[in-house]
């Protein structure tokens, strides 16, 4: 698989400005950052259980499989010590590779700006490309901004019949 993903320069609602590009192992540090900045309910969101500490070996092994397994985006906005991760949106291949998983992370003060609806958006766009046939998602109930974010893009949501805390997000590519 050759993802597809050019870099692209968003104005957000808000006014502010991002960089949205593939993201890349030597974004380990900077994705730290990002997760240390999540407070504790966002990481239960993300994750669907407490993370106090990154994964780094998860982390890492995911980092490695872009783009042969799947595909990662970050936006990233100016910062004093250069740039920080400001939301990321990553697709990981199926057992039959034509599907994927997706997740995402907005940082709380970006919410509601618009910039996950671009970041999935793009996302979903890049699927296509690499001729994927479906995206589906596993989010929380409780997580109502994701799964209204996901529906607005197009996905159905549904609830999963083995677990009454998680919706199926689902899109046909």
């Amino acid at each position: 698989m050759d993802p597809v993903f050019t870099e692209i320069d968003v104005t957000l609602r808000d006014g502010r400005a991002v960089h949205v590009g593939a993201m890349r192992a030597a974004d380990e540090a900077e994705i730290l950052q990002a997760f240390g900045r999540m407070s504790a309910d966002a990481r239960y969101m993300r994750f669907m259980h407490a993370v106090r500490e990154p994964n780094l070996e998860r982390m890492r092994k995911v980092l490695a499989s872009f783009p042969e397994r799947g595909l990662g985006i970050v936006a990233t906005a100016p910062a004093a010590d250069g740039i920080d991760i400001v939301g990321s949106a990553i697709f990981v291949l199926g057992i039959d590779s034509s599907t994927c998983e997706f997740a995402i992370t907005i940082a709380a003060d970006y919410g509601g700006a618009g910039l996950g609806r671009t970041l999935l958006t793009a996302l979903v766009e890049a699927a296509k490309r690499c001729g994927l046939k479906e995206m589906e998602g596993f989010v929380l109930a409780a997580n109502k901004p994701v799964l209204g974010l996901a529906a607005r893009v197009g996905f159905s949501v549904s609830r999963d019949p083995d677990d009454p805390t998680l919706r199926i997000c689902r899109l046909h590519l």
